[in-house]
């Protein structure tokens, strides 16, 4: 075997954000959008790596040469992963070379976690073909440590997500990694048409925690209170509970700065039409919003969330994405020649 294709989810929060970042539990759930990266062996030591998604086309560098150098911003979690993975298992033979291409079912912009999906595809398949055979927690670890190489700050849920699939309990590093066994998660999405940059939101409310540290210290704490009731309504099916407790969880963000015009008139347009609750996913300032309806209202939150405006300025942008939620983690599609 010199040739394997394998697939990851990205994700989706359901609650925690910012307070993970400082050791606080989060929910989050892997959703049907899959990164699919391919990787050949080949007798060139080189790398070479396809990525369209990304913008990269015919990036190519000695495998001797990984990691060093200036990186193309597309390229940095795959080359990353790589380096990581040859220096961890040593597996690495000077004659040969790796080709890389990768294919996302779900647009970078969204912010479901690209990047992480990608990595770990990428260390999956790597430790496939060089017989390593990884653990899912291997996998996770060494994905993770991609990213925090790169990004400096993470939490890793995006990385778990991509590892364990389903709907997971998480604690930062995966101290706590726990899957919630779920039938069914409906959730209803929208996108903001803006993409955020989690790292400048993050560094931002550490910003304002040093000007008031028990203020957002109190935040977080209230955060986590709101994590675990949602753990329990999770498991017991109550979906209303989980929405009113998106509200609340909604206005703690709103008060740490990361929400925006487009993304509260989302989530008020979708409360509005019935939604049992709504609020941002992820680091905020953009990308998705996510909200929990009966299933009479489902389709009147989907329209609210395309039709959503702001006042003096008509439309804000919002567009629902049909995707499914708590679905498979990280696994090999195909094995080639």
């Amino acid at each position: 075997m010199n040739k394997i294709t394998v697939s990851a989810p990205g994700k989706l929060m359901l609650f925690g954000e910012h307070a993970v970042v400082y050791g606080r539990p989060c929910i989050v759930t892997a959703v049907g959008q899959r990164m699919k990266v391919t990787v050949e062996l080949s007798n060139d030591p080189f790398f070479e790596l396809k990525a369209p998604d990304v913008s990269v086309e015919g990036y190519k560098k000695q495998m001797i040469d990984l990691s060093i150098g200036e990186i193309p911003k597309g390229a940095k979690f795959v080359e990353i992963a790589m380096y990581n993975f040859y220096n961890c298992y040593k597996s690495y033979t000077k004659n040969t070379g790796i080709r890389i291409t990768t294919k996302s079912q779900f647009s970078s912009q969204f912010g479901f976690g690209s990047s992480s999906a990608s990595t770990v595809c990428v260390i999956k398949a790597l430790s496939e073909l060089m017989g390593v055979k990884l653990t899912n927690m291997e996998i996770f670890k060494l994905a993770y440590k991609t990213v925090l190489d790169i990004q400096g700050v993470a939490s890793g849920f995006d990385v778990a997500a991509a590892t364990f699939g389903g709907t997971l309990y998480y604690v930062i590093g995966g101290k706590i990694l726990k899957p919630l066994n779920l039938p069914s998660l409906p959730l209803i999405v929208g996108y903001s048409g803006i993409k955020a940059d989690t790292v400048t939101l993050v560094n931002f409310v550490k910003e304002k925690a040093k000007k008031y540290p028990k203020v957002i210290d109190d935040i977080y704490t209230s955060i986590e209170d709101l994590v675990n009731l949602a753990k329990k309504a999770l498991l017991k099916g109550d979906f209303q509970t989980v929405g009113e407790l998106m509200n609340f969880n909604q206005g703690y963000l709103s008060s740490l700065g990361v929400s925006n015009d487009k993304l509260e008139a989302m989530i008020y347009a979708a409360r509005n039409a019935g939604a049992y609750g709504a609020k941002l996913s992820g680091a905020g300032g953009g990308d998705c919003m996510i909200a929990l309806a009966p299933t009479k209202s489902k389709k009147a939150v989907e329209q609210a969330i395309n039709k959503a405006s702001l006042p003096l300025r008509g439309k804000a942008g919002g567009q629902h994405i049909d995707i499914k939620t708590n679905v498979e983690g990280v696994r090999i599609e195909k094995y080639g020649k």
